[in-house]
């Protein structure tokens, strides 16, 4: 057995010190038996492996790539913006140039193939415990529709997520800079989403605790998250499985599949435009997951959630920080 790779099967919500938070959220909701589509975790363990036994692109005798990154880190003055930018471009190109060692390499297609997908959302998922630096980690980059051919590259994009000029900026600002922070990787078969988004176990705007909001759009949530449209907004009476209150929203674009892989922003067809985007009873269905996982976590969740062909999907769950 590696120490590189583990699926969402054997992992649970303490393992974020190895899997991430969101690794560690989608091992702990596969274990409760939600319905967490299957997927697994480059563990932080892979790129910290990366980092010390890689020579950099340019050959042997400069030291491996931490030793190199940490030297450009050190460079940087965190009040010039061109400092940093030229800072996070150099250690981009050095993860991007070098190669993933072999037995990483065959960890994470070995995995891949169990999946028996076409192919995979490739998520950062940062492994800081403190709160502070997890929600900076939280900005990390997520790639859609990647295709095994593609898998390596885009562990790495993740890895490289780490160094971009906002996290490195982060990472002074917070005097972070010599705090060891390491990222694993969440591969996750992806979800072909007709309908998306996001919902809150407890009303987030009024902190009303017998009061869920469940946020809708077509096409994939990636659409509510980013900001890109405003969703369809539905709130239901947590203890009476009633819908208070429905607001539906003209919807023009939405995030669909590119051809050959990866995401596009589309025009919603004009006869659904104003559509709502989920029925009464995908309503209440909903709700009741939701419901379900906040007991298990003993706290308000805030949720993605997807539905694909009329079956429901959960995609993500962390604690509510806002409360």
């Amino acid at each position: 057995m590696n120490n590189f790779v583990l699926p969402f099967t054997k992992l649970k919500k303490k393992d974020v010190g190895i899997a991430g938070g969101k690794g560690a959220s989608l091992g702990e909701m596969t274990q409760a038996k939600l319905s967490v589509p299957p997927g697994y975790v480059v563990l932080a363990s892979a790129f910290d492996s990366f980092l010390n036994d890689t020579p950099p692109p340019a050959g042997p005798g400069q030291g491996d790539l931490n030793v190199l990154i940490e030297a450009e880190l050190n460079k940087v003055n965190y009040q010039d913006v061109n400092s940093i930018d030229k800072a996070s471009n150099v250690i981009n190109d050095m993860i991007m140039d070098s190669n993933v060692p072999k037995p990483i390499e065959e960890a994470i297609h070995k995995e891949f193939k169990k999946l028996k997908c076409k192919w995979v959302a490739v998520r950062s998922s940062a492994t800081a415990e403190d709160s502070s630096i997890a929600s900076w980690a939280g900005e990390l980059d997520t790639f859609l529709y990647i295709y095994e051919k593609n898998l390596i590259t885009n562990v790495k994009k993740c890895w490289a997520s780490l160094f971009t000029p906002r996290a490195i900026f982060y990472r002074f600002e917070k005097k972070l800079h010599k705090v060891s922070v390491s990222v694993a990787v969440v591969i996750q078969k992806m979800i072909d989403s007709e309908v998306s988004g996001v919902a809150f176990s407890v009303h987030p705007v009024t902190e009303d605790y017998n009061q869920m909001i469940i946020e809708a759009g077509f096409g994939l949530g990636e659409a509510i998250v980013s900001g890109i449209i405003t969703p369809d907004s539905y709130i239901v009476h947590k203890k009476e499985g009633t819908i208070l209150d429905i607001n539906i929203v003209k919807q023009e674009k939405q995030i669909i599949m590119k051809k050959g892989g990866g995401s596009v922003l589309k025009s919603v067809a004009k006869n659904i435009q104003e559509k709502q985007k989920l029925t009464g009873k995908e309503i209440i269905e909903l709700a009741e997951v939701i419901k379900k996982i906040e007991k298990h976590y003993k706290c308000p969740q805030d949720v993605e959630w997807a539905y694909s062909k009329n079956k429901l999907y959960i995609l993500q769950s962390r604690p509510i920080t806002t409360l």
